[in-house]
């Protein structure tokens, strides 16, 4: 099987050089932008991410191999003759991982996993780094399986994934405001990514998009970012910890003890159904959440509901599963 290089890894020093410059940037223009500790954590579980990576890569590529065999089309990797298979490739990957973001987002199982992208309370590019120790656990990987059986070859579908994590590093910044209006309407941008990230209710469940915003367009999902909201970031119960392994396990400590203190028939429900959801109602989802909010009524209430519910600790109850990035991969 043809292999390709992983452009993550070229990638590695321009991440290093735009996380000083923007380091130092945010030093003269608004020093809250960084936190040592938040940036320090962001980094270590950026580390964690990787080493998980390699340790599981060999059979996400076998499963991968395994499926390609099953294709509909012979797609080749030359780029002069099929250049066209990687323009497309590049754009079904970037939909596949809008229908896993979304999911990330909607699903408990694979938001335990994404929830560690969002975690931080600050915006910057070092929260690009924070991501999943546990994402072959939650078979994240599942949503790019049908681009093997179309035909494109695994390592082409890799390196489009790679170029899509490469895109999606310079978006989790504050020192960008808006791009072009044009650039604005097909891609994603620091802005509406900024919107992601977002615990205010206008914000939840928005703008998961990698590379191209015009999904979230075509689906009901974009939310424009407001000036005259500015987004706070983070999950909505925040983690209220620095401790790299409870912000990397926090939700899988979450699910476990709501599944062993559940009714035996909502047990699966607590995996599977949206973050935040309860079988007696006695928390909030996002849902519930922005219905409040557009009713005019006070959400803090829903929270201090979870505050008070006893099955769970203070960094996984169901409105840590609230977010609102992430993510998850960055996004």
């Amino acid at each position: 099987m043809p292999e390709l290089p992983d452009p993550v890894v070229y990638a590695v020093p321009a991440f290093i050089l735009l996380l000083l410059v923007e380091m130092v940037v945010s030093l003269r223009a608004d020093k809250s932008r960084y936190e040592a500790r938040d940036t320090l954590t962001s980094l270590m579980l950026g580390t964690g991410s990787q080493v998980a990576g390699a340790l599981v890569g060999a059979a996400v590529v076998g499963m991968a191999v395994w499926v390609y065999q099953f294709r509909l089309f012979d797609i080749g990797l030359a780029f002069r003759e099929w250049w066209w298979a990687w323009v497309l490739c590049f754009f079904l990957d970037d939909l596949a991982y809008y229908v896993f973001h979304r999911s990330a987002h909607r699903v408990r199982w694979f938001w335990a996993s994404h929830v560690i992208h969002h975690s931080s309370q600050h915006y910057n590019l070092s929260t690009a780094l924070r991501q999943t120790w546990t994402g072959f656990f939650s078979l994240g990987f599942i949503f790019r399986l049908p681009l093997f059986l179309i035909g494109f070859p695994p390592a082409m579908v890799f390196f489009c994934a790679g170029l899509n994590l490469i895109y999606q590093f310079w978006i989790h910044t504050e020192a960008i405001r808006r791009m072009p209006r044009w650039f604005e309407a097909v891609m994603n941008t620091p802005s509406h990514h900024r919107v992601h990230h977002g615990v205010n209710p206008r914000y939840l469940d928005a703008n998961y998009a990698g590379v191209f915003i015009i999904w979230d367009r075509v689906f009901g999902s974009f939310v424009a970012e407001r000036d005259d909201e500015p987004v706070r970031y983070g999950i909505v119960k925040q983690l209220g910890s620095f401790n790299i392994l409870w912000a990397a396990v926090h939700e899988w400590v979450g699910i476990a003890k709501d599944v062993w203190h559940a009714p035996w028939r909502h047990k699966l429900d607590y995996l599977w159904r949206e973050p935040g959801w309860s079988h007696d109602g006695s928390r909030a989802t996002s849902a519930t959440i922005k219905e409040r909010w557009a009713a005019g009524l006070p959400v803090e209430e829903a929270a201090e509901q979870l505050s008070r519910h006893p099955g769970l600790d203070p960094g996984s109850r169901s409105f840590t599963a609230m977010k609102r990035d992430p993510g998850s991969s960055p996004g």
